[in-house]
């Protein structure tokens, strides 16, 4: 047999490999479709692959892949050495110290449980959930949560500064220079600062910080201050009298300096008055003290 006859490696026994199946748009449809059938072969594919991924992400949602692999994965951090086993709170001054225990052990809690142990890992500790549940206590300013590897938390707390008391409805409460309330205030344990009275009033503790700044002898003589129908103030001082201001906050402020500079030469204060009425621009309406068994009208003139 001459070597013109002779085959090699069998060919004819060979099979094409089939090409990968692609997404396809019926003949029919395309030619009803006003893109031609290239163009609709692309974006049923495009279509085909978002429905693809879309059922992905609800398969990835449903099993909760990612928080199980970020559990495992905390799981596995704490495994190695970085678990929780104290905390040092910095700061504070004035909170109870239990309020801040109460939400750092609630959150390591439930780290530990998440990492089915004894104590709470590092990486799955919520330091942002710490902040902002201690936010909510009207003490803090501020609140920042911080790890201390290999296994500490560190809560650093700015705490408001109180400036005055704010009595409403018969309760007393600290408050700091913008109204924030701190604290509540038992009445056998007031501290020295400014009472402030009425509702609202508390909204408006710069307002009156402002007008006291600006009257330099008068505010170590202010007792407190009393909120009047949402729109003025009442002032009570040490030695007894009332002020009334005018309503907003210049014309108060006017008033104010001007009885300020005639208390400072005349000493309108400790004189035993009972009232300065300043609400009528330009003029101060006085209240003297009864005299002993003086009735609190006038009798009424029998009719004749």
């Amino acid at each position: 047999m001459s070597a013109a006859h002779v085959r090699r490696g069998g060919g004819a026994g060979r099979t094409k490999a089939k090409k990968p199946s692609k997404v396809a748009v019926p003949k029919k449809i395309a030619k009803r479709l006003p893109v031609d059938q290239a163009r609709a072969n692309k974006v049923a594919a495009m279509v085909f692959g978002v429905f693809v991924l879309a059922i992905a992400a609800v398969v990835v949602v449903a099993l909760d892949i990612p928080a199980k692999a970020e559990r495992a994965a905390g799981a596995a951090v704490g495994e190695a050495g970085f678990k929780v086993s104290g905390y040092q709170i910095v700061g504070l001054n004035h909170m109870k110290r239990a309020l801040v225990d109460a939400v750092v052990a609630d959150e390591l809690r439930r780290a530990a449980a998440d990492a089915s142990s004894d104590k709470a890992p590092q990486a799955l500790v919520d330091v942002g959930e710490i902040r902002r549940r201690l936010l909510a206590y009207g003490w803090v300013q501020d609140a920042r949560v911080s790890r201390r590897l290999p296994d500490t938390l560190v809560i650093d707390i700015v705490e408001r500064r109180p400036a005055a008391l704010w009595q409403n409805q018969g309760q007393l409460a600290l408050i700091d220079r913008e109204g924030v309330v701190l604290d509540r205030v038992p009445v056998d344990k007031m501290p020295d600062l400014p009472l402030l009275i009425g509702p609202g009033a508390n909204a408006q503790t710069e307002q009156l910080n402002r007008l006291m700044t600006a009257v330099p002898t008068l505010k170590p003589q202010l007792a407190s201050a009393s909120w009047v129908g949402s729109r003025r103030w009442d002032l009570n001082f040490q030695s007894g009298e009332t002020v009334a201001l005018p309503e907003g906050e210049e014309a108060a402020k006017a008033a104010l300096a001007k009885f300020a500079r005639v208390d400072k030469e005349s000493g309108l204060l400790g004189r035993g008055i009972v009232r300065f009425d300043l609400r009528v621009p330009g003029k101060m309406i006085v209240r003297l003290p009864r005299a002993p068994g003086e009735p609190l009208a006038p009798a009424p003139t029998p009719e004749g």
